[in-house]
This record gives structure tokens, sequence and C-alpha cells, in this order.
């Protein structure tokens, strides 16, 4: 049997605020196959962005096993890229140079590289234009394809469409499965929106808050491309939202002291 490419065991986290300790994530068992795009979506103060963080090595004060290609995850590296909410792109760098980053655009094999990147997030003519110049949706796959330099074994992306607006937010899901399908990354993708993380993944892990657990996780097998609007879509969907409905239910029965 092959060995997951991301194993997370026993994972606890706990934060220190002026009212004492505060659990953000209790017991976090997951395991992620090479190649798989999983979404993490859940209520607010869920711990959904504290978890890929500690994926991504941004943060190591945890109790619990997190492994990447079964390697202990130390701090961050190469081998994990990360996207923000925000594109985060160096205002006086050009698109080409910023995909590069801290690389030369002389190495031919960088050159090669980022050219090929380009073409893949649908940026040709693009590559001697500033950030200034770039719409939302473009400035996030200069972002992407800068992630995707040096070759990642898993990219995690934290809400990277939540700022954008639903058309150009639709047209960069469907970019983003066409990088997937293309380069066949390992991505680890939180949103707030239950459409996009059906569109999105092969699997949906459904987090409840106070303190954030896995409630459930929901397999995706529908093909691709995808449409909103199938029956099948729809029935997935009202599964991911009986979930939410029943977080509800538990978070009124906790306040109450039931």
């Amino acid at each position: 049997m092959t060995e997951p490419l991301l194993k997370i065991e026993n994972l606890n986290k706990t934060f220190q605020s002026n009212k004492g300790f505060v659990q953000a994530l209790n017991n976090i068992q997951l395991q992620v196959k090479e190649g798989e795009f999983i979404t993490v979506i859940g209520p607010s103060g869920c711990g959904k962005s504290t978890l890929l963080k500690i994926i991504a090595g941004l943060d190591v004060q945890y109790n619990g096993d997190v492994r990447l290609g079964g390697q202990s995850i130390k701090g961050p590296g190469i081998d994990k890229g990360f996207i923000f909410q925000e594109p985060r792109l160096f205002p006086w760098l050009t698109v080409e140079k910023n995909i590069a980053a801290d690389l030369s655009l002389r190495d031919s094999e960088v050159r090669k590289k980022v050219d090929e990147l380009i073409e893949l997030v649908r940026l040709e003519g693009f590559q001697k234009s500033y950030p200034r110049e770039l719409s939302g949706g473009m400035a996030q796959r200069v972002a992407i394809a800068r992630a995707l330099l040096r070759n990642p074994k898993v990219l995690l992306l934290d809400e990277p469409f939540g700022a954008l607006d639903a058309f150009t937010r639709t047209h960069m899901q469907e970019v983003l499965i066409d990088i997937w399908q293309k380069n066949k990354t390992t991505m680890i993708f939180v949103t707030h929106d239950i459409d996009e993380a059906i569109y999105l993944g092969n699997r949906v892990v459904i987090l409840k808050p106070r303190p954030g657990a896995i409630r459930n996780i929901v397999s995706i097998d529908l093909p691709l491309p995808r449409k909103k609007t199938t029956t099948s879509f729809q029935q997935l969907r009202l599964k991911v939202l009986n979930e939410f409905e029943r977080i509800e239910e538990l978070e009124l029965i906790d306040s109450s002291g039931i």
C-alpha cells in the first residue's frame, strides 16, 4: 500500500490569549494522497488557516505528528508552496520577475520554467507587465505560478479567491482546475464557499469550531469539468449543508449547557 504524501496524526494546537489557553485544533487526523485536491471548509474560527499554516511549516508550536513525504515538517521549505488571500507580489518587478523571485531569468532552465508557467496560468503577453497593471485574478495567477516554480510537493491555498468578484472567482476556479489537471500538484485549498469546495475538491474536509476538529470528510466523485447546476452537484451541496446545520445545532446545545 502506497504511503500518503501528507500524514497528520493526533494534531492539537493551543493558543494563549488574555482569557487563558484556547484550543484551536483538536485531534486532527488526515491523510492526503499524492495528486489529490483537498478542500477545507468550516465556520469562522474553526482553525482552517491554522491547519494550513502548520502544514506549511509556518507554525511549529503544536502537539502531534505532521509529515510530508515521510518527513516531519520542521519549518517552511521549497517542498511547500503557499498562496495567501492576497497575491503579495513585488510591485517593482514585472510578472516574469515576480514568478522567478530570487532566481535569475538569465539561467536558461529558469527562463524555460517561467515561460511554461506563464502559459500554464494563462498570462501570455503579460510577461513585462507590473502588478499595478493586472486585475486581481491575474495577480493571483502570478502568485500561483511563483509558488509552482520549484515544483513543490504540495500547494497550500488560503482563500485565494475570497476578494474577487463572482465572475472572476468562477474563472479562477476553472484556471486552477486546469493547472491541477496539467501539473498533477497535490493541492489543499481553504475556502468559506461550499460550492467552491465541491467544485474544486476530490474530498471536502468539514471542520467544526471550538475547538477545531474534523466533523466529516465528503468524497466528491463528480467527473470534470463540473457543473454547479446538475442534480448530482446539488445533492452533494445539500449533504455538506446538512453537516453545517448539525454543527450549528451542536453549538446551540453547547452554549445552552444542555
